[in-house]
Order: structure tokens, then sequence, then C-alpha cells
């Protein structure tokens, strides 16, 4: 990110684009931070305001909260404070998560929802591939040897279990490489923290969504994360799944000028 860094409310975001509509607001995945918005980033912020946050922890939101980890209360004020009142709100994986959080939380703040390989709190029951993730990512760190976990995450999340790194572009895997290792190392302390939840929890109120929703799927994701879709789409109303074949577990770093294409139809229709 070339521009200096802003913050709002301890978090750090970037807004650029032409004011005058909805604003697009974009919450990035748990092995990321918002610079895996950076392909789609020109595409977006050419029409639309456009928002990318950097959520509590994660990239240049490194201030440890006061109280409770509220990754719901740091968007919703940081929106706040920008002058944001409505929005399409884009969530990628663990920031899926966040997202459907905020729009049972605050639903006149959503216009619409876009929910990319959607994981974190929404995921209802780990699978075999996602319980050996964990646990390899686990061993990793009780040894203090990040590149290994770090590589953990990108065989896992990058790769996508049906497929090798020869298949993968390089620059997606070293910019999440790169991502992952800070959150790592960001986060090295904060073991001692709570996070709020929602009680009860999404998943047993996604029939209160009421906003037109799109959920993206790579077909080469986890199993855990296709089973997350279907529930989704299944219990939101009028969701639409789309699903990428030749993608893992982020396909707006993989297929960008698809990405942009498919949001943009997504908001004017949801207009």
């Amino acid at each position: 990110m070339s521009q200096p860094t802003r913050t709002t409310n301890g978090i750090a975001y970037d807004r650029a684009g032409p004011w005058g509509q909805t604003p697009v607001v974009l919450l990035h995945a748990g092995v990321a931070d918002r610079r895996m918005w950076d392909a789609v980033w020109p595409g977006l912020v050419a029409t639309d305001d456009t928002v990318r946050l950097d959520l509590r922890g994660f990239g240049d939101s490194s201030a440890r909260p006061a109280g409770r980890l509220s990754p719901v209360d740091d968007v919703t004020e940081s929106l706040a404070e920008l002058g944001i009142g409505r929005c399409h709100l884009v969530g990628a994986s663990y920031g899926a998560g966040v997202a459907v959080d905020v729009a049972l939380t605050q639903p006149a703040l959503v216009s619409s929802l876009m929910l990319v390989a959607p994981g974190g709190s929404l995921i209802a029951e780990a699978t075999p591939d996602l319980r050996a993730f964990v646990d390899a990512e686990r061993a990793a760190l009780a040894e203090h040897d990040l590149d290994t976990a770090v590589e953990t995450n990108l065989v896992a999340w990058v790769d996508g279990p049906h497929r090798d790194r020869s298949s993968v572009d390089a620059s997606v895997r070293e910019r999440v490489g790169q991502m992952q290792r800070q959150v790592f190392e960001l986060q090295a302390d904060w073991d001692d923290l709570e996070e709020d939840e929602l009680d009860p929890p999404a998943l047993e109120r996604l029939s209160e969504i009421l906003v037109p929703t799109l959920i993206l799927d790579g077909a080469l994701d986890m199993e855990a994360i296709h089973n997350t879709t279907r529930t989704l789409t299944d219990a939101i109303a009028g969701a639409t799944l789309v699903s990428w074949p030749d993608c893992a577990h982020l396909p707006s770093m993989e297929r960008p000028t698809d990405f942009v294409a498919l949001l943009l139809d997504h908001c004017a229709d949801a207009m």
C-alpha cells in the first residue's frame, strides 16, 4: 500500500473511489489483511466508493483491544466514524463470519452481502481435512516454527486440498505468506484475549438475513467450506451460490478481474 496508513477507531483502512452511491466495504480473510484486495482495488475504486479495513490483530490494526476482542464493534464503529450508514458488505473466510454478524447486529447498515469462501464462525463442523490442518498448524506453533506454520496455511488455503503448489500462482502464495506471517507475529501474545460472540450464534439466525446475498465458493477449497456454503445458501432466503471450478479459498486473488465484475454486478442488482 503506497499511501500512508489511515486509521479510525484504531482500525487501519483505505478509502477511494467516487462518492455518491452506496459504498462497498471489504473484510479480509483470516490468513490475510486488507492487502488481499490489492488486485481488485483498482477495478472497484474506478467506479465505486470503496473501503477496505484491517480487522484488529491484522495488518496495520495492531493495537490490542482495551477489553474483549469485538470485530463487529470495530467494523460498525469504524464505519460510523467514516460516515457510512449503509454499505455493500463483502467478507472473505473469517471476514465473512464478521460480515454476517454485522448484518445480524445492525441490519440497517447492510444493503447487500457477498460472502467469499465463508468460514470463521460460520463453520458448523470441522471436517477431517480441516482438523488435519488445525492439528498441523498448532504443532508448528507449539514449536515456534513460523516457517512451517505459514507453509501449512499456504498448503491448506492457497493450494487447497485438491492441487499442489505447482498449479498455483507463485505471487499469490508469496503475498499470502507475508500476510500470514505478520498475523502470527502480531497475535503472538494475544492468547489471553476473549472474543465476543453472538448469542444465539449466527448459524441459528441466518433466516433473519433479508438482504441480497451472493456466496462465492472455490471448488478446490476444503470440504468444511463447501459445507458452509451449502448451509448458508439453504438458510438465507434468496441467496445465490456461485462456484468457480479453478479456485481454492481465495478466489479474489486468483481471478481478480472476474471477481470485480461479479461483485459490481451483484451490487448493481441489489440497488
